[in-house]
């Protein structure tokens, strides 16, 4: 036989062999798991209930019949032979009987753990018992009605585990053909007495094999939904998983996270972007938000250049605006978005992220004042040191004499501008480090005569005239005597700088509660309103300074320092009604302690 011939003859028998693998092959380990099994079992059990109850009412309709044909003879049965008339009563009782017992067992741990068991039990119960009586009365019969009622019925209803159908099965035919054969015994029909013939063999093996054959489909297409659902269900688990994960992110996520409509509207927000517009629930900022471009926008035309940025690049970042909170206060956003599309490129919605960079820009702002402040007040006392010595280096006579005034005016500009660098270093370390304390129990009066003793020659030089009241009563504060003569220093300075000659200043101190609440008033030209709010602000400073050298540190540094002791400061003035700058120490206790403290 050529090659060819032979390929020819293999390729359909492969085919074949493939198919019958793939269709009959006996289900392995790998793929009939625990799980599987175990639902199985109680599919097979509860199915086993229902059969149990189809099967009693089939024999109770057929034990009507014999009753009936006792008392009324049937025609259709009078050509039955008369052992099978009078027996088949008795066969219907018996296995009336072994079906109660079965619906006994069904209900116990036994039949519960072992269905398989309990289903052969219930099928030979009713397939034997006839083959048992007819077996003592002498004769073989042929149940082929009853066989096919039974075989057919569990095959429809039980549609599991086809091994336990075929040995259902092959029990009883194994009994009627070997039982009878080895006894000699026949049917008890005088025109066929054998008990088999060819017909009877072919209807019997198509009809079980194609109960079986069914039954193995099921089991299969059974498990391979089965098994296609324990993948969802392990699918949709990680899906929740993942859903759950993405979800905290969403819901945690510090910036804010949206989904905005072509037409202005909010598709949905995170918590976090409900507290940056000033609202309590996500579902308000959805709700209320239905004209993003005039609600949400200081500037109307912000929206609009979004979407702009949007149609030409897909996507926005650093998209820097100022919005209305819910409170109507103004604040900072940045925007970081995307557009999306479905599959047709039309335009679905925004989504991005927002974050709030108020203080951010505030920092920027505050720097601005910084570098103009450094610009302004640092480079006037170099500009000044330089004009001095380029005009000594003008003249002609190769000797230059300095006098005595001019070098203490450069010593001064230089002093000044250490000065200035020290300070601005020190609201800096302060800033980052915190404020280093060394408490100790202090007597207020002492710290204040110690500051007006070193101020005396300015006060003089003002004209400025001094009372302090505060007494020598007064109980212990908890303080650093350095960083508090500091204090005092600095607010009387900051009232001579801001006020003409001849001011009138006043300290005092009295007891409040734990505090101590002491004032610096002066009756100068007093300070605004939109000026206190601001004076203790970083590099603030006052618009009533001449010609000052001042970075406006000192207050700055006064909110630090008394910040740091734990306690408030703050000013009560009016513009042409003198002001009153006052701070609260902490009274000494008892658990106080002396080591050194760095508050933030």
């Amino acid at each position: 036989m050529s090659k060819v011939a032979r390929m020819l003859m293999a390729t359909p028998f492969t085919t074949v062999q493939r198919w019958w693998r793939k269709t009959f092959s006996a289900p392995t380990t790998d793929e009939i798991t625990t799980f599987y099994k175990a639902w199985r079992n109680r599919f097979l059990w509860q199915r086993l209930r229902l059969w149990l109850w189809l099967a009693l009412i089939c024999l109770l309709s057929f034990t009507l019949r014999d009753i009936y044909d006792f008392f009324f003879s049937l025609k259709e049965l009078e050509r039955l032979p008369e052992v099978l008339r009078v027996k088949s009563l008795v066969i219907n009782i018996a296995m009336l009987l072994s079906i109660i017992i079965c619906f006994a067992l069904h209900k116990t741990k036994l039949g519960r753990d072992r269905p398989d068991l309990l289903f052969l039990w219930s099928s030979w119960s009713i397939s034997l018992v006839s083959q048992l009586l007819a077996t003592i009365k002498g004769f073989a019969l042929p149940d082929t009605i009853g066989w096919s009622l039974l075989f057919l019925s569990q095959a429809v209803l039980m549609p599991v585990s086809w091994i336990l159908h075929l040995l259902s099965q092959v029990g009883v035919l194994a009994y009627y053909f070997g039982v009878n054969t080895v006894l000699g015994l026949k049917i008890p029909v005088p025109e066929y007495p054998g008990i088999y013939n060819i017909t009877f063999i072919l209807y019997i093996f198509w009809f079980c094999a194609i109960c079986d054959i069914g039954v193995y489909l099921y089991d299969r297409l059974q498990r391979s939904e089965f098994y296609a659902r324990q993948e969802l269900e392990s699918a949709y688990q990680k899906l929740k998983v993942a859903e759950a994960k993405y979800r905290s992110i969403f819901e945690n996520a510090v910036e804010g996270i949206f989904q905005s409509s072509p037409n202005g509207r909010y598709i949905t927000a995170n918590p976090a972007l409900a507290r940056i517009y000033g609202y309590s629930l996500a579902e308000e900022v959805t709700a209320n938000f239905t004209d993003i471009e005039h609600q949400l926008y200081v500037d109307p035309n912000r929206r609009a250049e979004f979407v702009r940025l949007m149609e030409k690049h897909g996507s926005v970042s650093e998209f820097e605006s100022q919005i209305y909170r819910r409170d109507g206060s103004i604040v900072w956003i940045s925007e970081k978005a995307y557009a999306i599309h479905d599959e047709q490129g039309k335009l679905l919605y925004y989504e991005g992220l927002i974050e709030d960079i108020t203080q951010r820009k505030q920092t920027e702002e505050e720097l601005r004042v910084f570098f103009h402040a450094v610009s302004h007040d640092l480079r006037n006392p170099v500009l000044g040191t330089l004009m001095v010595l380029k005009n000594l280096l003008s003249r002609p006579e190769e000797n230059i004499s300095i006098s005595r005034s001019i070098l203490e005016r450069m010593i001064q500009s230089s002093d000044r501008q250490l000065n200035l660098i020290n300070s601005l270093m020190e609201a800096r370390i302060n800033d980052v480090q915190g404020v280093v304390l060394q408490h100790q129990s202090v007597q207020l009066l002492t710290v204040v005569e110690a500051a007006i003793a070193d101020l005396e020659p300015l006060l003089a030089k003002n004209r400025a005239t001094l009372k302090n009241l505060v007494s020598a009563d007064l109980p212990l504060v908890n303080a650093d005597t350095t960083q508090l003569w500091r204090v005092f220093s600095n607010l009387i300075v900051n009232a001579l700088k801001h006020n003409p000659p001849e001011l009138l200043l006043t300290i005092n101190a009295t007891r409040k509660d734990d505090k101590i609440y002491c004032t610096v008033s002066d009756n100068g030209v007093g300070i605004s309103q939109q000026q206190s709010d601001r004076l203790f602000d970083l590099y603030f400073r006052g618009t009533s300074i001449r010609n000052s050298v001042s970075l406006g540190l000192g207050l700055y540094l006064c909110k630090q320092i008394i910040n740091a002791h734990g306690g408030e400061i703050g000013v009560k003035s009016a513009v042409d009604a003198g002001a009153t700058f006052w701070f609260t120490l902490p009274v000494i206790s008892p658990y106080s302690s002396d080591k050194p403290k760095t508050l933030m």
